[in-house]
C-alpha cells in the first residue's frame, strides 16, 4: 500500500475514530458518576423542555411526559433520516446521542422521591416547577420503584452507547477494508 493509499484511509477514518473515543470517554463518565452531563447535555435539556410545550396541549400528564418523550424521539428521528440519507455511520452517533439522553432520563428519574436535584425550566417563570418524574411516578403508583425505572433507563443507555460502538467499528472496518480492496 503506498502512503497515498494510507492517507486516504486515514482521512474517512480518523473523525468517525474520535467521535468513538468520545462517547467512550462519555459512557465511562456516566458509569462511574450518574450527576456526569455530557457536551449533549444542553441539547438534551432544550430538546427536553420543547417536548412540554409540544404536548401542553395533551393534558397534564403528557405534557410532563413529553419533555422525556421528545428527549428520546428526537435521537431516533435522527437516525430515521440518516437511514434514509444512507449516512450509517451517523446513525451509530445517533444512537451515542440517545444513550447520553438516556443517561440524563435514569438520573432525573432516580431523583423522583428526594427530588435533590435543582430542577431547570424556561417555563416555570420563578413559580413552582414539577419534578416530572415524581409527578409521573406518583402518579402510576410507582414513585416507590424510582430506582427500577432509572435502571431501566441506565441499561436502555448502556445498550444504546453499544450500538453505536459496535455499528461505529463495523463501519470504520468496512471503510477501511473497502479502500483496501479498492486500491488492489
Amino acid at each position: 500500500m503506498k502512503l497515498g493509499e494510507l492517507t486516504k484511509i486515514i482521512f474517512r477514518i480518523s473523525w468517525r475514530i474520535a467521535f468513538l473515543i468520545y462517547f467512550l470517554v462519555v459512557l465511562i463518565k456516566h458509569l462511574t458518576d450518574p450527576m456526569y452531563g455530557s457536551l449533549l447535555d444542553p441539547l438534551n435539556l432544550g430538546i427536553h423542555e420543547v417536548g412540554h410545550l409540544l404536548f401542553s396541549f395533551a393534558g397534564m400528564f403528557l405534557q410532563v411526559a413529553g419533555g422525556t418523550i421528545f428527549q428520546i424521539i428526537a435521537p431516533i428521528y435522527g437516525m430515521y433520516n440518516f437511514y434514509a440519507r444512507k449516512e450509517p455511520f451517523c446513525i451509530a452517533l445517533c444512537f451515542g446521542w440517545l444513550s447520553t439522553s438516556l443517561f440524563d432520563i435514569a438520573t432525573y428519574a432516580a431523583d423522583a422521591r428526594s427530588m435533590a436535584l435543582p430542577l431547570v425550566s424556561p417555563f416555570g417563570f420563578g413559580g413552582n416547577i414539577t419534578h416530572d418524574w415524581n409527578f409521573l411516578l406518583s402518579r402510576v403508583g410507582l414513585i416507590n420503584y424510582d430506582w427500577l425505572v432509572a435502571r431501566c433507563f441506565r441499561s436502555g443507555a448502556f445498550v444504546s452507547m453499544l450500538i453505536c460502538f459496535i455499528l461505529g467499528a463495523v463501519i470504520i472496518r468496512r471503510i477501511a477494508v473497502g479502500m483496501q480492496a479498492e486500491e488492489s
